[in-house]
């Protein structure tokens, strides 16, 4: 969470950083700020979006070539003015911006609390600034040195940059678990959470590993290790376009990913899907395909949407592949002393790459001899290090807080994964492989034909936008489809919304039905159709509201439910990848009418990296 920018170079430092803290908001949105160094080390902050920071900011004298700047989602301490970074430390020369949770900052305020040190905010960030100072003025040591002996004391994880007065051309920043990457300019460097502010300016960066420190200056970026000793840095290529993050005509970015998914998909499935050649190309599934064939168990740790992939993939996986699989929570995963066998594979999906509980997951699964995939959107992300091998989604940034794109993204490499090792295990015959290769190579055409026509699914919006529960119910591969889109409702319209399997209704949740609960029923047609008709039923029979995701033609639903929401046929194994569009334009379209920010969701930020 928390999305930070800085730059050094020859340019006007501040328009650089406000536009970075714009394309980074997504990450957190409670406060932000930016400390600027010119003839004096100048702070702002604001509580609030990056507007409102702007707008208290017209008029002021902002010249500036060096500066940090930073978006906040609250951790310790309530969103604020004074809680809002940059934060000054004690002496007034230094200002500090983070991205993480310094775990044992109660015991370091403590500690400074009896030296005498008074704080302004309630921050473990200003701890952490507070305890360098200290360091450095009680030590007679460079603020480097300072900076590595504090982190050394450090439990937590971090991503820092400290600006100094002292030293007006020098940016200081260190990592650990939380994600920077430095853009590589002429007379000039760029730092960020991500690439998107970064890649109007270079598309030549740096990925910083924990526990590197990197000193910045105009023309010069110097890594070294906690310990001191200077790294070679790796530059790399950025693979995105500018475009890639601009509305591009939408709304909202969250619309315009949703319509772009006929696109990712393909993009998904280009190059490797060779329905002419009956094969699937996945070099990392190819280089690991003896140890993937002989696993006894697959473990898939995922958190959030990612999570509803995994369990689509749960069923995938144990179909066609006949392997076991279990589906974890990350964070509960990371914490429950769990059972790995050498031999056991680890999927790790996470759209960011950079998910702290997932990182935690598999980094104790590595270490006790489990073979690490990860399904990853982001290349150079810290899981993508961290894995022995892994796929692309290839669904470029996603900006909206609620994940669309990436969720179809993953499960498009996750079928093609199953269906390649089925084949390698011969547990598929060639028929029903290639069948599959076909009904996924057919879903992105799909999708389009869903989007072609929204203009009833927002009047469904419209209809149902002022309850203030929905229950969503489904079977089989649907079942994960209506937890996804409970989750989807929840984040963009703050409307209660519960998923459930629809054979488990009887056995609680069909209490709550009464004539203003509506029920979403995803119920394509597949092996469950006659018994999720039987559940719609019993919903109608209680006077329930029955919104159904249909297959094109299934006239007895249509006949039976209060609004239908309609998708391609497609075997059920491809299915989710239809039946959950519907979900997200009626999540949509519902925060859409209710006049909510749905970019930008109340107490949310898009890339999870601190528990």
């Amino acid at each position: 969470m928390c999305g930070i920018v800085a730059y050094v170079g020859t340019r006007e430092a501040y328009p650089i950083i406000l536009k970075g803290l714009k394309r980074l908001e997504y990450r957190g949105y409670d406060s932000s700020g930016v400390a600027l160094l010119s003839n004096e080390l100048s702070v702002y902050k604001k509580k609030g979006k990056v507007a409102e920071l702007e707008e208290s900011l017209v008029g002021k004298d902002l010249h500036a070539n060096i500066g940090i700047g930073h978006t906040r989602w609250a951790t310790h301490g309530e969103p604020s003015d004074r809680n809002a970074h940059p934060h000054l430390s004690p002496s007034g020369k230094l200002a500090m911006i983070h991205n993480g949770i310094i775990e044992n900052y109660g015991q370091l305020k403590s500690e400074l609390l009896k030296k005498g040190y008074r704080f302004h905010s309630d921050t473990d960030t200003e701890v952490l600034l507070s305890f360098i100072d200290d360091i450095r003025e009680h030590n007679d040591c460079s603020l480097e040195e300072a900076i590595r002996i504090a982190l050394k004391r450090v439990v937590g994880a971090y991503v820092i940059v400290i600006l100094d007065r002292d030293n007006p051309n020098t940016l200081i920043a260190a990592r650990k678990g939380s994600p920077l990457v430095i853009g590589i300019g002429k007379g000039e460097h760029f730092l960020a959470s991500d690439a998107s502010p970064i890649i109007e300016y270079t598309k030549e960066v740096v990925y910083i590993n924990d526990y590197e420190l990197a000193i910045i200056r105009p023309d010069e970026l110097i890594l070294k290790n906690l310990g001191n000793e200077t790294i070679t840095p790796y530059i790399q290529k950025l693979d995105m376009e500018l475009a890639a993050i601009e509305k591009g005509g939408y709304d909202h970015f969250m619309l315009k990913e949703i319509f772009e998914q006929p696109h990712t998909i393909f993009d998904c499935l280009r190059g490797r899907l060779e329905l002419s050649e009956g094969k699937i190309h996945m070099r990392g599934v190819e280089e690991h395909m003896e140890q993937l064939k002989q696993a006894k168990r697959i473990i898939i740790v995922a958190c959030g949407t990612s999570w509803h992939a995994g369990l689509v993939a749960e069923y995938v996986f144990e179909e066609l592949c006949r392997i076991p699989v279990e589906v974890e929570y990350a964070s509960e995963f990371r914490y429950r002393n769990p059972v790995i066998h050498p031999g056991d594979v680890i999927i790790a999906i996470s759209q960011s790459g950079e998910t702290a509980d997932t990182l935690v997951a598999i980094e104790k699964a590595k270490e006790q001899g489990a073979l690490i995939f990860g399904v990853l959107n982001v290349v150079g992300s810290s899981i993508a290090r961290a894995s022995h091998a892994g796929a692309y989604t290839h669904a470029g940034p996603e900006i909206g807080v609620a994940s669309t794109k990436a969720f179809t993204a993953q499960l498009a490499v996750l079928t093609m994964m199953a269906l390649k090792l089925a084949m390698e295990k011969g547990t598929i015959d060639a028929k029903r492989y290639q069948h599959l290769m076909t009904e996924l190579s057919d879903i992105p055409e799909k999708v389009q034909t869903i989007l072609q026509n929204t203009d009833n699914i927002r009047m469904i919006a419209e209809k149902y936008a002022d309850a203030r529960d929905f229950l969503y119910l489904g079977r089989g591969y649907n079942f994960p489809v209506a937890l996804e889109g409970a989750l989807k409702l929840k984040e963009i319209s703050y409307i209660h919304a519960e998923g459930y399997p629809a054979a488990e209704m009887k056995h609680g949740p069909i209490a709550l039905v009464d004539d203003q609960l509506p029920v979403v029923f995803i119920a394509t047609k597949d092996a469950y159709h006659d018994k999720i008709i039987s559940n719609m039923q019993e919903i109608k029979a209680r006077k329930g509201r029955v919104i159904a995701v249909i297959t094109e033609g299934d006239t007895v639903i249509t006949d039976m439910a209060d609004d239908v929401m309609t998708v391609p046929a497609a075997d059920e194994i491809v299915a989710p990848l239809l039946s959950v569009i519907p979900m997200q334009l009626l999540a949509y379209y519902i925060g859409v009418h209710k006049g909510l920010d749905v970019d930008k969701p109340r107490n949310l930020a898009k890339s999870v990296t601190v528990e």
